[in-house]
């Protein structure tokens, strides 16, 4: 009896999304009756997610538990760690907790999806501990490549877990204060249970490179490049990447243009918070760009990974309204691209270079992420018992297991989960116990969840294949083919071409609706089902094509 008292009385560890992708971070710690979540971030589809706008964790396990639910704290204001609170908080209507421009981020968000007097949120400052059930939270500084980010201190019952969020190691950051080792070595030295770590960038070796080694890099650009208009592609969110091109364009006497929805959002909440100086006057409007010559002017835009709706993809187009991108053009990527972006990032630079433009995409970079010797700097500060890799895909999980095992972590210690597993952790061991249901929800539009796997593989095959309509007309009663059938394709073959095979297709039919008439079947579910397998045969033999068949009865 008292073993399985003991059982209970585990911390467990949820990660409901994020461990198998760069995206759609949300893991929930739950010890007896208080459950509270961190992070609560969004996907973008794959490329075979035909039409979906975005992607969003299932939160039924937090659904189902929604009386223990207490709160969700926000290690920074990304995408992928905000993105799904407009949708997630719908049902699970519990407080937010964040830092200033992350809160500022996420109550655009709420605004725009008429949320923010639902939800009720909290700004936390650095240091700052908040007590929630069998929990208490403490915010600790970190860097990343949007400003406000944080680590979590996470108090429990069994022990503390500390969990990085997103973060690198940089002494010399941009705007702020440089990441607060001091409190990660004094929080490691009261003893950690756990330590959720970035593992993003845990391929790479060396250090991080500091934010401000970019400002160096955009001088020279803008030294080498006097005659011409610069355009730079950057992260919306990388306020301090814009800081550092403004600081460029300012002191070589040129007037800024914003350009992409997202980037004029970020930076018009960033100065309103006094995260980004503006020197005066520097900013100017789209429209304004004809009354300076271009060697004057910079645009920043977003786009810099290849995104089709993008405005610099929607420059390399010709598709933009406004800009127009000229042979003089220096166009900056300032920028990696993301795992799974470099095909449309290298399309973007193709267009933009075939209308004669010169195109930087190297060293006007650096990670947001740490690399290998910094996550060893986390590992020896924090001195955690165990080491569970989060944040990335299955081989930068693995990377981060590596490091651990360098570090003298055996088997035991190190935890590779995945999302949807329960892990449940104490003093004394850390084992996977069981699986809560996870998954993507798709958005579509104003649609959430209403496409699912189903309609998600019939789409696959109407753009794989095509759709063939076949029309008939039967007579109440009796039964009888009074009309039809008549066959209309789309995305199959092109028909003017291909007379003879939808002769032979129309053949195939009338004999298929002789055998039904002959055979007496007036089931319309039997005479679709025949037309299906009759047709589907055909066109397979004929073309190798699996086009979705679609029969259409009408009764008169």
């Amino acid at each position: 009896m008292k073993k399985k008292e003991k059982q209970n009385k585990r911390l467990k560890i949820i990660p409901l999304g994020g461990l198998e992708q760069i995206g759609m971070n949300i893991t929930a710690f739950e010890y007896e009756d208080s459950i509270i979540v961190v992070d609560c971030g969004l996907a973008f589809p794959e490329d075979d997610m035909y039409g979906v706008d975005l992607v969003i964790p299932d939160v039924t396990y937090l659904k189902d538990n929604l009386d223990k639910v207490k709160g969700f704290f926000i290690t920074h204001g990304h995408e992928d760690h905000i993105g799904a609170i407009p949708y997630v908080l719908r049902d699970v209507n519990v407080p937010i907790y964040a830092t200033k421009l992350t809160m500022a981020l996420i109550n655009h968000k709420l605004e725009e999806h008429d949320m923010l007097k639902k939800v009720k949120s909290k700004v936390v400052k650095y240091g700052q501990h908040i007590n929630l059930g069998c929990f208490r939270v403490e915010f600790i500084k970190t860097n990343h490549s949007i400003q406000d980010a944080a680590a979590l201190a996470i108090y429990s019952p069994v022990g503390i877990v500390v969990h990085t969020g997103d973060f690198k190691v940089d002494y010399t950051p941009v705007f702020g204060d440089a990441i607060d080792l001091q409190r990660f070595g004094e929080i490691g030295k009261k003893g950690v249970l756990a330590l959720l770590c970035d593992s993003t960038n845990a391929e790479r070796p060396g250090f991080t490179n500091s934010e401000k080694t970019v400002g160096k890099t955009l001088d020279n650009i803008f030294a080498e490049h006097k005659d011409t208009r610069i355009i730079i592609a950057t992260f919306a969110s990388n306020v301090d990447r814009v800081q550092q091109i403004i600081n460029s364009a300012d002191k070589f006497g040129r007037k800024v243009v914003i350009e992409g929805r997202s980037m004029v959002n970020i930076i018009s909440i960033a100065s309103e918070l006094g995260y980004l100086s503006l020197p005066d006057n520097i900013l100017i409007d789209v429209e304004q760009l004809k009354s300076y010559p271009d060697e004057r002017t910079v645009i920043i835009t977003t786009g810099s990974q290849g995104e089709s709706m993008a405005a610099l993809s929607r420059m390399a187009s010709g598709m933009h309204r406004k800009v127009t991108i000229k042979p003089t053009d220096t166009i900056v990527f300032s920028s990696h691209p993301i795992p799974g972006n470099e095909k449309s990032v290298t399309g973007v630079i193709n267009d933009l270079m075939l209308k004669g433009a010169d195109v930087i995409f190297e060293d006007v970079h650096v990670s947001g992420h740490a690399c290998i010797e910094d996550i060893k700097l986390i590992y020896s500060l924090v001195n955690p018992k165990y080491s569970i890799p989060v944040h990335g895909e299955y081989k930068h999980r693995i990377a981060q297991s590596k490091i651990a095992e360098e570090l003298g972590y055996d088997s035991e210690h190190i935890k590779l989960i995945s999302s949807g597993d329960v892990l449940e952790i104490d003093e004394d061991s850390a084992e996977v116990t069981g699986q809560v249901p996870v998954g993507n929800i798709m958005v579509d539009g104003l649609g959430v969840g209403d496409v699912g796997n189903i309609v998600l593989r019939d789409r696959q095959r109407l753009a794989e294949d095509g759709i063939i309509v076949v029309v008939m007309t039967l007579e109440n009663g009796s039964g009888q083919l009074l009309a039809g059938p008549d066959i209309v394709s789309r995305g199959f073959v092109y028909v003017r071409n291909s007379e003879s095979l939808m002769d032979e297709a129309k053949t195939v039919l009338d004999r298929t609706m002789e055998y039904c008439m002959d055979h007496g079947i007036s089931d319309w579910g039997k005479i679709k089902n025949e037309v299906k397998d009759a047709l589907g045969d055909f066109v397979w033999k004929e073309t190798m094509r699996r086009p979705m068949i679609m029969p259409i009865i009408m009764e008169v």
